[in-house]
């Protein structure tokens, strides 16, 4: 971490809140993608990005271990996150890149937007499978049964709580249940304290010798210092960026 930065501390994973348009803008996602088959948000918590892009006829999943839970109980959960995490970017807020966002005050507006839009959704859609309760390494779906899924602000961000072996055997499972001919996408790569995960070389060869192949999208969100990349997976056999 360069010595200027200074690190978002964290404690435990928070709860993420984001818009269908983050996710696209992060993710360098274009509407063809996701309609092109199953798609699904791993480690997704409130963010609305499943609501949206149902509500746009896509065929849109999320898993989370907090499915485990109610409307209620998540909702006082997201607004206090929220809340807490406002704070932290209070004081860190020369750090980060306010381009898309505009300011502290829209970040926070938005954050609260794409909750009540999740939360709309998820009691909707109770007892649909849409919401799934699961937590990495294990996903309870079958083998390829997803086209395209993402990770969005989990992997390689909380370095410092999993370990090499956990995001190696994470990754694996998302490949697992992503089909031959989809992807992965994962964001960012770098950790919170704006470092670029340290073990990423190595987990991409030996997923290289499993026939996985890494390519570097540019996300059109670099809002976290050193968050300009995405990783891409496919299979060796699938078409080429």
């Amino acid at each position: 971490m360069s010595e200027s930065l200074k690190p978002y501390e964290q404690i435990g994973v928070a709860m993420t809140c984001r818009s269908f348009e983050e996710y696209r803008r992060m993710f360098a996602l274009e509407l063809e993608l996701l309609q092109a088959g199953p798609v699904l948000d791993v480690a997704s918590g409130a963010s609305s990005f499943v609501a949206e892009a149902c509500s746009l006829g896509c065929d849109a999943r999320a898993a989370d271990p907090m499915y485990a839970l109610g409307p209620v109980s998540i909702e006082e959960h997201g607004h206090k996150e929220i809340a807490v995490s406002t704070s932290k970017l209070e004081a860190l807020r020369e750090q980060y890149d306010w381009s898309y966002y505009g300011s502290l005050e829209q970040h926070r507006l938005g954050r609260e937007a794409s909750l009540n839009r999740f939360i709309t959704h998820y009691r909707a859609s109770q007892g649909t499978g849409i919401y799934t309760r699961a937590l990495l390494p294990e996903l309870p779906y079958p083998d390829a049964a997803f086209s395209l899924v993402l990770v969005s602000h989990f992997l390689f961000l909380y370095d410092g709580q999993f370990d090499r072996t956990f995001h190696l055997n994470a990754v694996r499972e998302l490949l697992r249940v992503c089909s031959k001919e989809g992807e992965v996408r994962i964001y960012p790569l770098s950790s919170l304290r704006s470092e670029r995960y340290p073990h990423l070389d190595e987990l991409l060869a030996e997923l290289a010798e499993e026939g996985v192949q890494a390519s570097i999208l540019e996300s059109d969100l670099p809002f976290i210092p050193g968050s300009k990349n995405v990783l891409r997976l496919t299979y060796r056999s699938a078409r080429s960026s």
